[in-house]
């Protein structure tokens, strides 16, 4: 196999606990700089166009996030075949990795395109969007469903880098497009007058940019990347397994989805205040989900690779590692989140009413609080994934879910509100009952 790129990391060697900062600060950036697209469209929207336009966009985003959120997982799944064959130091299984991964990503982005794209009027019905916001709602959703193809682009190629050991490229194009993407935002709302429809359109573009500079890098730094007509023969089992890996990974993200689309739902039926200082909220908290989900990516790649040269214990010590880091970032989150709730707001709506602080400080004063618990299922469940486990992740994915509308929907008539704000902790700590003692079970047989 040729001699590792400079900035390639091998994380079978070194110290796991800096080995794992240095992979993961870049990834924790990167996840911030793609959270700026969706904040950059709320921030241009609310303080241009005014806070219904804001809840328009708010009240479609968990459809959105649904979806990204089984391309997040589906793609990463494919990460962790490719950072098991790169451990294994297996060049013949990478290249059919990456093959493999590329098929299998544009016969889903075909699939799912069509799929989104003809419900979308569906979909508006189903989460019981308000009349006044849903012509500006369909608008937003629709334009970022058609432009799926760019979020599985990115989503595939930097998932591939960061296999072999790329956290950096990734970022270094994120910071470009969230740059640009402000930039169009700006331009498609105000002088080209293109509403919300055009925030969409800046995210798509953006991210299409960032896919494309990033699948160029990569080409030029890494020769397993550049496929040859012989890496896509006999391919049956190799798709069967980035299918195995993906499938359940993406299921399970977006089965989380599911308990937060009911949540979403019970908020819509409050009024658009509601939605507004809900939409407000749970931008905030989603700095936390990718904070936690960037760790998740790095200890993947970390136990991937290791688990593909064998090394148990060193996986032991780099998930202790890792739960430390983590759970260090959710208590400076917490604090931040807490001491900035107003701030917070003021960011989406110049004037935002005493109603709408009330929803957004009444969810993050509730849900900020258990980001450790968020933490524990984050690196646990990873793990449990990169060592080839995909039942116990799965079975926690449905506890999580069913924890989630049971809360969300069984409690709204009696607390309302409430209800939707301690779904989440619930869940939370439902999954860890289980993925907790599944993993050191696992470590105690390795």
């Amino acid at each position: 196999m040729p001699r590792p790129k400079s900035n390639e990391m091998d994380l079978t060697v070194g110290n796991p606990f800096w080995s794992l900062l240095k992979f993961a600060v870049p990834v924790i950036l990167g996840n911030l700089f793609q959270l700026f697209y969706t904040l950059a469209d709320s921030v241009i929207v609310g303080k241009t166009l005014g806070a219904d336009s804001l809840a328009a966009v708010g009240a479609t985003s968990i459809i959105i996030y649904f979806v990204f959120c089984f391309i997040n997982g589906f793609t990463g799944g494919f990460g962790i075949c490719l950072g098991q064959r790169c451990g294994a130091k297996d060049e013949k299984g990478m290249r059919k990795s990456v093959a493999a991964s590329t098929l299998l990503s544009i016969i889903f982005t075909i699939v799912l395109t069509l799929i989104c794209c003809l419900l979308a009027h569906q979909i508006l019905r189903w989460m019981q969007i308000p009349d006044d916001i849903s012509g500006e709602a369909y608008d937003y959703m629709f334009v970022v469903l058609l432009g799926t193809g760019a979020t599985v682009f990115y989503n595939m190629i930097s998932n591939m880098l960061r296999a072999l050991g790329d956290s950096k490229t990734p970022l270094y194009f994120l910071v470009f497009s969230s740059v640009l993407n402000i930039f169009l935002d700006i331009l498609f709302i105000v002088p080209f007058h293109m509403g919300v429809a055009g925030a969409a359109w800046a995210t798509i573009l953006s991210q299409f940019l960032s896919a494309l500079f990033s699948l160029i890098v990569g080409l030029k730094n890494f020769p397993v990347l550049h496929l040859r007509r012989e890496d896509f023969h006999d391919l049956g089992g190799m798709i069967g397994l980035h299918l195995k890996t993906g499938f359940p990974m993406g299921f399970q993200m977006s089965v989380m989805c599911i308990g937060q689309l009911a949540m979403q739902t019970v908020v819509n039926s409050l009024g658009t205040a509601a939605v507004a200082g809900y939409t407000a909220a749970s931008k905030a908290d989603q700095v936390s989900v990718l904070v936690n989900n960037a760790m998740m990516t790095a200890i993947s790649n970390y136990v991937a690779q290791n688990f593909g040269a064998g090394k148990s214990d060193r996986i032991r010590q780099g998930v202790r590692a890792c739960l430390i880091q983590t759970e260090t970032l959710n208590l400076i989150m917490c604090v931040g989140i807490l001491l900035l709730r107003h701030p917070i707001v003021q960011m989406f709506l110049s004037d935002p009413t005493k109603e709408i602080y009330h929803y957004s400080d009444m969810y993050l004063t509730v849900v900020a609080p258990f980001y450790f618990i968020l933490g524990l299922l984050a690196v646990y469940r990873t793990s449990i994934q990169s060592m080839q486990n995909g039942q116990a992740p799965f079975a926690a994915c449905m506890i999580e879910l069913v924890m989630r509308i049971a809360a969300t929907v069984g409690l709204s008539g009696m607390i309302g509100y409430t209800s939707v704000c301690i779904a989440s902790p619930l869940a939370w700590i439902g999954a860890c009952s289980l993925l907790i003692p599944v993993y050191y079970k696992m470590m105690r047989r390795a």
